[in-house]
């Protein structure tokens, strides 16, 4: 008995030829190799259909392909030939090729002063593309850190300089009821207003990059804003937590700027675009600033 072949309908010439920028797939879940650990990554992955009497594209070897990432770390060489080898099962039909992965990076933090640590989540995404025969691969972050802001903390130390003279006057002052008064809730009569904030960084990497620098970005981003949220914590650590946004303070004007200083002294970036959300503790707003750069090639030259 003859086996008959199975239709095939995407080959099927479509009646209104009309190319399509992006045909693909969504929400593929897919475990990745990083720095050692899988990661659970959601993918989306796609081409163009630049024949446009062509029905469709053939997404099953899209996802096929996908098992490539599997069994070897996740690095920029690894998505090119992923990018490659969507291109080439879809020879004359695409000429662009598309992928996306999405998965959390732990990473363990310790504690400010005590030997205490904890495991930190980040969210990750990794955008690549084949486009114009040129390869490019964007490496966004988001970080949670802490924000105090300049104009409560001023506000604040006004309201205590008032406190302190209406409890102490024209008196002679003593050393040790200064001490207890400072320490007291009568002498800290008002403190500045502190926000969880948060930092969205998207980076294009140069095209020679051999991996991709996710932990590095991490602490860099952290370094540069000084107040990154905590794990386990003692009073020790709460208390230099504390020492620290005091020391830190900044409107989403100033995090923007310090991030973007750090993000250019970056050398294996071309681009970069950051966006900085502070969660507004006295308004039911939030308090945002965003800033770019790219790379200018004639300066190179």
């Amino acid at each position: 008995m003859n086996q008959l072949k199975l239709p095939d309908i995407a080959a099927q010439t479509q009646e209104y030829a009309l190319p399509l920028n992006w045909v693909g797939m969504c929400g593929i879940a897919l475990p990745v190799q990083f720095e050692g650990r899988t990661a659970a990554a959601t993918v989306d992955a796609g081409v163009s259909l630049v024949d446009g009497s062509s029905r469709g594209i053939h997404m099953s070897r899209l996802y096929l392909a996908l098992a490539s990432l599997e069994h070897q770390p996740l690095t920029p060489l690894a998505i090119r030939q992923l990018l490659a080898d969507f291109l080439s099962s879809h020879e004359g039909l695409s000429s662009a090729a598309y992928v996306r992965l999405r998965f959390e990076h732990l990473l363990k933090r310790p504690a400010l002063i005590s030997p205490l640590e904890g495991w930190k989540s980040y969210a990750v995404t990794v955008d690549a593309k084949i486009e114009n025969e040129m390869f490019h691969v964007e490496l966004s972050v988001s970080i949670p850190y802490s924000s105090t802001c300049p104009c409560s903390a001023a506000l604040a130390r006004q309201l205590i300089q008032q406190q302190f003279q209406a409890h102490f006057g024209a008196e002679q002052i003593d050393k040790s009821a200064v001490l207890q008064w400072l320490g007291s809730a009568e002498g800290i009569v008002a403190t500045p207003h502190s926000q969880r904030s948060s930092a969205h960084i998207q980076v294009r990497l140069r095209s020679n990059q051999q991996v991709l620098p996710i932990t590095e970005l991490i602490d860099r981003i952290e370094a540069s804003l000084g107040t990154a949220v905590q794990t386990a914590v003692k009073r020790a650590d709460e208390q230099a937590f504390a020492l620290a946004n005091g020391q830190n303070l900044m409107f989403c004007e100033d995090a923007a700027r310090r991030l973007h200083k750090a993000l250019r002294q970056i050398e294996w970036s071309t681009a970069f675009t950051l966006r900085v959300e502070h969660a507004e503790s006295l308004h039911a707003h939030d308090a945002v600033a965003t800033s770019q750069w790219q790379w200018d090639v004639s300066c190179a030259a």
